[in-house]
């Protein structure tokens, strides 16, 4: 398996997420996509993002975007489906300077740093300048 792009957080909410319909289409496609070709991966960061994503409250409601049960329901599916790819100590190492080079957040220095140690070419993202080069990952912001 080859694998072409890493998916950030934003995309897996995006398609859980009503009050976008326009970027909830975009991440189905890009979500379908991946997993037709088997060319996308899913870093833990965006695991467990995702699932605090879902089920934190919306503003002004109660409710949150995914009960526990659908949360659950689809993260077993996500894990069934895309590989998953796990922080090691170099990986915290690149993101902390990453954060010092490209002068990016914790959290996304650390996304680029799974794609930059793991050899994924290519970062699929809404919070990142779109074909822009950090280090050898270019980003893309499927949303622009």
């Amino acid at each position: 398996m080859t694998v072409a792009f890493l998916v950030d957080t934003n995309l897996l909410v995006y398609v859980h997420d009503p009050r976008f319909p326009a970027k909830q289409a975009v991440a189905r496609q890009i979500l379908r996509r991946g997993i037709t070709t088997g060319d996308a991966v899913l870093p833990y960061q965006a695991v467990i993002e995702f699932m605090a994503a879902v089920r934190r409250p919306l503003r002004q409601k109660a409710t949150s975007l995914l009960s526990q049960e659908e949360a659950s329901r689809v993260m077993e599916e996500w894990l069934s489906l895309f590989p998953v790819i796990y922080p090691t100590e170099n990986v915290i190492r690149l993101a902390v300077r990453g954060t010092a080079a490209y002068q990016l957040s914790w959290f996304d220095a650390l996304i680029w740093a799974h794609a930059e140690h793991y050899g994924i070419p290519e970062l699929w993202s809404e919070d990142f300048q779109t074909d822009r080069l950090y280090g050898t990952v270019r980003t893309v912001n499927p949303f622009s």
